[in-house]
């Protein structure tokens, strides 16, 4: 199906750290990119999760636009929100990704996340969906108050490539493949 990657975030340091209230610490150079390198088991290049054991199955985060469309509206503000301010790496328009998380069932069982791949012109990258990746209290600081109350269920995934690869800018294609 035909996505659209909006925004690519890669930050060699975490900026959302200590108490929301004291603000965000300033990156040392921009997290904006119009390209990512993606490692199998390890994350994106140059990313601060890059090559860390303990992210592993956390490694590369992705949002729904739709989800941040659905904020605005639900908290009645007066234009859209950035992306990039969420701090997934990946942001794409044209699919519920949150949809992919590993979760539980009404009796408990867990179900294994989704793997699919996003093949935006350069071969496609496989993921491994993880977890949900929940919306911190950081969201009503650098979004909009109420933002993280609006998010929840809808805060992305966190998710491990399992193929290395290019991730660019604009259209893409994502397949999902169990």
């Amino acid at each position: 199906m035909r996505v659209d990657v909006i925004a690519l975030v890669v930050s060699s340091r975490h900026a959302y750290e200590g108490r929301p209230q004291d603000g965000p610490r300033p990156d040392p150079e921009p997290t904006d990119r119009t390209s990512i390198e993606l490692r199998a088991g390890l994350g994106i290049v140059g990313d601060r999760y890059y090559a860390q054991s303990i992210h592993k199955n956390a490694a590369v985060t992705l949002i729904d636009a739709a989800a941040l469309d659905e904020v605005v509206e639900k908290l009645g503000l007066p234009a859209p929100l950035d992306p990039r301010l969420t701090r997934r790496n990946i942001v794409l328009r044209g699919f519920p990704i949150d949809e992919l998380a590993a979760r539980r069932t009404a009796d408990g069982t867990r179900v294994d996340g989704r793997r699919f791949t996003l093949d935006s012109g350069d071969g496609p990258v496989t993921f491994q969906a993880n977890r949900p990746a929940n919306p911190c209290a950081w969201m009503d600081t650098v979004l909009a108050p109420g933002a993280i109350k609006a998010l929840r269920g809808r805060g992305g995934i966190r998710s491990t490539p399992l193929t290395s690869g290019t991730l660019r800018l604009g259209p893409a294609e994502l397949l999902l493949l169990d």
